[in-house]
């Protein structure tokens, strides 16, 4: 019975000794992935999808919305391959827990070759019965200004760029006009109903003179809080931020 003891203790001895590296190692989870979507906006055209050199998804057309993949932390590749040309090609940095929307699309000048611009899901908490808007602009037109319920929110907004707003739930509608003009819009007026606690990212796409403008959209869930409404909301302009006063659209 003694030697068996003897023996029981070294092994405990041992155990105890090699424990610690193992919590340690364990103590150190991986990061968590990223989301990216896919959005194809260049009207009369259709790709093939492929992300890090893999097929997504064949022949996609405008308008497709693909996705989400769950990626690791990291830079990615996405190419946008059509026959008879040159692929367009983006490099994506993917962040731990963000999701992202990638969207080809056409730049200002008429004529010109797609682009691909990233755009972050804005996920801040959202107060009880509000949403948030992301607007870009990825269509064939100079500088716009974004009309919300007929009232101006975002001023000369260019090729690529972007507007966020958090409004009450509802129903809106959403214009897009030139820059500093009051006429007929570009685009719209367009509805939309946006329910409390979500995000929705929505597309300009197309070119006004041949008919093809059109709006992309989708949506994401966000947190809520119940702190009161923020008086002011960041608004993006191509990556940079800067601030805006906050407006209700509508009953709150």
């Amino acid at each position: 019975m003694g030697p068996r003891r003897l023996c029981l203790t070294v092994v405990s001895a041992v155990v105890l000794v090699a424990l610690p590296a193992v919590v340690s190692t364990a103590s150190s989870p991986p990061s968590a992935p990223g989301r990216l979507v896919v959005v194809q906006a260049v009207p009369g055209a259709s790709y093939d999808v492929l992300v890090d050199g893999d097929v997504k998804q064949r022949d996609v057309e405008v308008g497709s919305v693909l996705g989400p993949f769950v990626l690791d932390p990291g830079k990615h590749d996405v190419a946008f391959a059509a026959d008879g040309g040159e692929p367009v090609t983006a490099s994506v940095e993917v962040r731990a827990g963000v999701d992202s929307d990638l969207v080809l699309h056409l730049p200002a000048q008429a004529g010109g070759e797609p682009v691909a611009d990233v755009y972050r899901v804005p996920e801040g908490p959202l107060s009880p019965g509000m949403a948030r808007v992301l607007i870009a602009h990825t269509a064939t037109v100079p500088p716009a200004d974004v009309r919300v319920d007929g009232q101006t929110v975002f001023e000369d907004v260019a090729n690529g760029e972007f507007a966020v707003a958090d409004l009450p739930a509802g129903p809106h509608t959403a214009e897009i006009l030139p820059a500093g003009s009051t006429r007929d819009p570009i685009l719209g007026p367009v509805k939309v109903d946006l329910a409390a606690g979500t995000v929705t990212m929505v597309y300009a796409v197309g070119t006004p003179t041949d008919g093809s403008m059109n709006v992309i959209t989708h949506v994401e869930s966000v947190p809520t809080t119940r702190e009161p409404r923020p008086g002011r909301i960041p608004t993006g302009s191509a990556g940079l931020l800067r601030q805006a006063i906050v407006v209700d659209f509508g009953p709150s």
